[in-house]
Parts: structure tokens; sequence; C-alpha cells
């Protein structure tokens, strides 16, 4: 099984906390360019933000 991701792109919602933020991670250390979305947190977990992480 192919877990290479180099020049793909993965959208994860759910990206602020748990497996989603876990799933993130994983796939940009595989080489995907990964966009997240989170509802309420900041991509740390902490508190609410209505701030883009990075672009």
């Amino acid at each position: 099984m192919n877990m290479n991701f180099e020049g793909k792109v993965a959208i994860v919602t759910g990206a602020g906390r748990g497996l989603g933020r876990e799933q993130a991670l994983l796939l940009g250390r595989r080489g995907a360019r990964v966009m997240v979305n989170d509802l309420g947190v900041e991509i740390n977990g902490s508190r609410s933000s209505e701030q883009p992480a990075a672009e």
C-alpha cells in the first residue's frame, strides 16, 4: 500500500484536536499539503479562534 502523499492535497475537518488533529499531522509528515478546519478551537486545542492558522 502506498503511504506517500507527495503532491496530494488533504482537507481535514475537525483538525483542532483528537483524531482529526492526528490525521492532519500524519498526512503532513507523509508529504501532503494539508488544509485543516475546526470550529471553536485553535489548532493547539486551547480556545476559540477565527484566525487562519497559516497560508
